[in-house]
């Protein structure tokens, strides 16, 4: 999978499992903070992307300071997933 796809993916996963049924996978850029004004997103959304990435991609972030580096955007999550996934 090319990562434009990959980050597709990802945007309509990340509105899946965070319910935000009133965005578009076009109305999240791809170096938007994911947490922050833009979006909203809190720590609970936190842990549904942390389970988002081990169900989807295999990927399991058990240390908290980890997944803060891996959770800043789509563009960063696409490239970790590219890196650490059997699955892509």
């Amino acid at each position: 999978m090319d990562k434009d796809t990959l980050k597709l993916e990802l945007k309509e996963k990340i509105i899946q499992y965070l319910n935000l049924m009133d965005l578009k996978p076009e109305d999240i850029k791809d170096d938007e903070p994911l947490f922050g004004p833009e979006l909203g997103l809190d720590s609970i959304d936190s842990i549904e992307m942390v389970v988002l990435l081990e169900r989807e991609y295999g990927i399991k972030i058990k240390n908290p300071n980890e997944g803060r580096k891996i959770l800043v955007d789509v563009n960063v999550m696409a490239d970790y997933i590219i890196a650490n996934s059997s699955k892509v």
